[in-house]
């Protein structure tokens, strides 16, 4: 069966979003034929807004609607701990936890020579510079296990670790409500490598 153009198009659009594949770019545009014009109007008006009024905080790299992000400006936080995150979507997943109340610093990604991203496409430069400015005791490093992240997180820490600055990375092992059974080996070996005392 041909699809229509115009839904073609927009099935094609909404298919470039991360995660969304052909089959659910279909479902959503389907969707939104049958919605009103004034809910679509709406959509478009709020994805508009989003493009024209957000930006990136100038101090750690969290996406923000002023010059200066909250979690930045607030006094309330530690300001003597920064937790370094690779991406916001990392900020919001920590913020969500309601466990940290130090500040963040977006570095934008990983190492990943092969894709041609070194240390200069990064925001490390600004790192180390927030480093030598402000009184930080602890960098937290919380990048994702991966090859590319693990070699993040090393580069990150022989750069800090001179500047006499603690560096700790977030615990790595099963989550909760997890089978063993399920696990793979390397998310097993470093639950038990990492034990607590209860």
């Amino acid at each position: 069966m041909e699809i229509a153009e115009p839904l073609r198009i927009v099935i094609e659009e909404l298919s470039k979003l991360p995660s969304i594949g052909k089959k659910s770019a279909q479902r959503l545009a389907l969707h939104m034929v049958k919605k009103d014009k004034q809910e679509l109007e709406a959509l478009i008006n709020s994805l508009t807004y989003l493009k024209d009024n957000i930006k990136f905080c100038s101090k750690c790299f969290n996406i923000s609607a002023e010059e200066v992000c909250s979690v930045c400006k607030n006094p309330k936080r530690n300001q003597s701990i920064i937790c370094v995150v690779e991406e916001a979507s990392d900020v919001i997943a920590i913020e969500n936890t309601n466990e940290y109340n130090g500040l963040y610093h977006v570095i934008g990604g990983v190492l990943s020579p092969l894709s041609g991203i070194g240390p200069d496409e990064l925001k490390i430069k600004e790192l180390i510079q927030r480093l030598h400015n402000e009184e930080i005791k602890e960098v937290i490093l919380a990048i994702n296990p991966d090859t590319e992240g693990e070699t993040t997180a090393l580069y990150l820490a022989k750069l800090i670790k001179p500047l006499g600055v603690k560096v700790t990375r977030i615990a790595r092992g099963l989550p909760i409500g997890g089978d063993l059974e399920f696990a793979d080996e390397a998310t097993i070996g470093r639950a038990v490598l990492h034990r607590v005392d209860i």
